[in-house]
Order: C-alpha cells, then structure tokens, then sequence
C-alpha cells in the first residue's frame, strides 16, 4: 500500500516552519495575489523564498496556490508573478483557471501544475482532459464519495496523482464555487475576497406576510441555514488509504499556528501507525479524535464520503465553533542566557501550569518558573500579545516546542 503525501496548509513562515517540523510532507501557500485568500495576510516574495528554502532543507515540497478566476485585467500582472515563481522554484502551482494554466505552463514549463477544486474536478476524464494539456495532479471535489474516488483513481492516466481534502472547512456551494459573498457585498469569493456569509445568521420571510418569522430556525434569534460543519477524516484512514487518494490535504492556511502543528501532527502519527500496524492506529484512535477537538472548529462531519450528507453536516445553533486550547506560542531559541525564547500569543502567568506540546507526538506539564522581557526585567506575566519574553521553566524545552492551555485527551501519551 503506498504511503499518502501529508499536505498541511500555512498563512505565515513561521507557520509554514511549525507545519514541516510537525509532520508535513508538504506545505501549500499563498502569495500577496492570485489565490483564493489573497484579501488575507499571506507570504511576500521574500517570506516565499525562505519558506521553499526551509522547506526543500527538510525534504518537505511547497505547493503555490493561483486558483482565482482571473479577468483580462489580471494576465500581465499574472505573467510577471509567475517570472517569480520561476526563480522561487516551488515544487508545484494549483491553478484552476485555464487561461492562468496557459500562462504559467508558458512561463514555467518546468514546474508542476495541480488543478484545483475549484476547477470541478469530479470525473476521470476530467483527469484526463488535464493530464494530456500537461497537468500532473487533480484536487478533487469535496462533493465525491469513496467509492467515485477509487473509480475515478483506477482510471485517471497514469502519472496522474489524485489530491483528496480529509479535513477542515466545509462550503455550502460546489467545490467553493460561491456567489453569496460577491451578491451580499460585491467581494468575489472566487478571486479570494470571500466574506464567508454562509455563517451568517438567516430567518426566511414569506412575501405577503412581512414582519412574521415562518417557524424553519432553530433557536428564537433565527438559523444558520448555510453553515456547514468541519470536515474530520482521522477516524477514517484505512478507507481513505484504500480508495487510492495520493495525497491526504487539510483546510486551512488562514487557521492559527497551533491548529497547523495539531493537524500535521495528529494526521502524521494517524497515517503512521496504520502503515506500521493497523491494530495500533485503532488502538490510538481516541487519542487522534481529542487531538483534533484541541483547536477551535465547527461540529465534524464525514462530508460526502459516504455518500450524501445527512443532518450531522449541518450547523443550527447559534455558537457555529467549540473552543479549543490555547496558543500561547512555541520555543524559538534554546541559547540565550535568559531563557526559551518564545513571542508569546496569549498570557500567562509566573506559577502557571502548561503544556508542552512536541512533534513526536508527547506532551508533558511544564511549570513557568519565572519570565524575563526583551529589556532584561522579571515580570510576573507576559506582556501583550506578540512581544519576545524568554522564559526558565521546570524542565527542558526544544526549539519548536508549543506551548498551549493544558488538555484533558483519552488515550494520550506523555512524555
């Protein structure tokens, strides 16, 4: 059976350097432009090179997301970001535009394209209608079950790698394909400017009766009529092994650092331990299954890969997330004089119990002994968010450690 590619997203470098030391086998990204976040903060050119570069030393590839729709204004500037690309050297560009794909395979002929979900990818001839233009992989459509999945794997062209979403966001429309946000507020969700009013609150009217509620909501303030739950395939590896999929992608290159390193780590050890012995993924599914419920997400769902979503895939309450631990950051250095040094991300206190957090999947209580700010000065908690503090601690920490609030988790290990 062969081994999945792990491929966990990132918003940052320093999350692209938690998401490869915490178990990625490979990183997708975003530029300033072309990609379906472009109105969030996403990698400078700079910040792109030192990505691929760490990266590459780790062995881990890096994927560039320039999946917009792109209109005739947007061909010249494309042209020149893909020049940068070509001296960036990324391992691969997700296009799903075929005018993008022609640029790029024109510029960059040496560089892999992936074609996008958003492209609609559903079919094995689809796989081959990309396949003979020069593309070497597809990202399929959420809305494919298992067994289309094994068919469309069993018959795509050979060469031809399948990409499957296993966890994160949930859209209501077609492969992301959505208009609410653009008719709501003019921002195009398919040129990366979603405002995602799939989460907004709804109550529905009937035209000759204005002013009166008709009775479809779930609690008094109305219903969440578009809201999907989170996809969450970690108690599900053997299937997902089993249908072919090449590469086994997480959702999320605008979530926290700390919903990046749990994923890569939870879905590393997962897939691990099947390919080792499936008897010990079972027996350490528990832990798995509280591992993903650490960070904030919306209620889990299977999607479509048992066919047809029921009920569970929708979301009607009014609290659309459940909290999860939290971040308060991680080890960036082991060498100075006045302690780990970490850029803290929540506060803390002197005194205060954590945890730690490792990629080899341990965790261990960690006591804060004392904390020292930037200007040399004992303080009894952090100060605001972001500042550099350095900490000493009751036991030892590792460069790219996190810290995080203390979870209580079935079956886990312990350093």
């Amino acid at each position: 059976m062969n081994k999945p590619e792990l491929l966990i997203p990132a918003g940052s470098l320093e999350v692209l350097r938690l998401a490869v030391i915490y178990g990625a086998d490979a990183v997708y990204i975003g530029g300033e432009a072309f990609g379906l976040r472009a109105g969030k903060k996403n990698f400078s050119e700079e910040d792109m090179k030192a990505g691929i570069a760490f990266a590459h030393a780790h062995g881990v590839k890096v994927y560039i997301t320039a999946n917009i729709f792109a209109h005739n204004a947007d061909m010249e500037d494309a042209e020149s970001y893909f020049l940068f690309l070509k001296e960036a050297k990324p391992d691969a560009v997700i296009i799903s535009d075929p005018g993008m794909f022609r640029v790029f395979r024109r510029v960059c002929p040496e560089i892999s394209v992936h074609i996008s979900t958003q492209a609609n990818n559903t079919n094995y001839e689809t796989a081959a209608f990309w396949h003979a233009l020069g593309a070497t992989r597809i990202v399929t459509a959420r809305e494919l079950s298992l067994s289309e999945l094994r068919e469309m794997k069993d018959r795509m062209p050979e060469g031809m790698e399948m990409e499957t979403f296993v966890h994160g966001a949930m859209c209501i429309s077609y492969s992301g394909r959505c208009l609410l946000s653009n008719y709501f507020t003019g921002r195009d969700a398919n040129r990366g400017e979603c405002t995602h009013p799939c989460r907004w609150n709804y109550a529905i009217v009937e035209e000759t009766r204005p002013g009166e509620y008709l009775p479809v909501y779930e609690n008094e303030r109305g219903t969440f009529l578009f809201n999907s739950g989170d996809l969450c395939m970690v108690g599900h590896i053997p299937e997902l092994m089993k249908a072919g999929i090449d590469s086994f992608k997480v959702e999320g290159r605008m979530k926290t650092a700390l919903y990046v390193a749990s994923m890569a780590r939870t879905y590393r050890r997962a897939i691990d331990d099947y390919l080792k012995d499936p008897a010990l993924y079972k027996e350490r599914l528990p832990w798995y299954e509280a591992e993903v419920r650490s960070c904030t997400y919306r209620k889990f769902t299977t999607g479509f890969f048992f066919g047809k979503p029921g009920p569970e895939a929708q979301i009607y309450e009014e609290s659309t997330y459940e909290k999860g631990s939290v971040y308060y950051g991680f080890i960036e250095d082991t060498e100075d004089p006045r302690g780990y040094r970490l850029t803290q991300r929540n506060k803390f206190c002197v005194g205060d119990l954590l945890e730690v957090m490792r990629p080899d999947g341990t965790d261990a209580p960690v006591k804060i002994l004392g904390i020292v700010t930037e200007s040399g000065e004992e303080a009894e908690s952090c100060p605001h968010a972001g500042e550099t503090i350095f900490l000493r601690t009751d036991r030892p920490l590792a460069t790219y450690d996190i810290l995080r609030q203390p979870t209580a988790r079935s079956g886990e290990e312990k350093a």
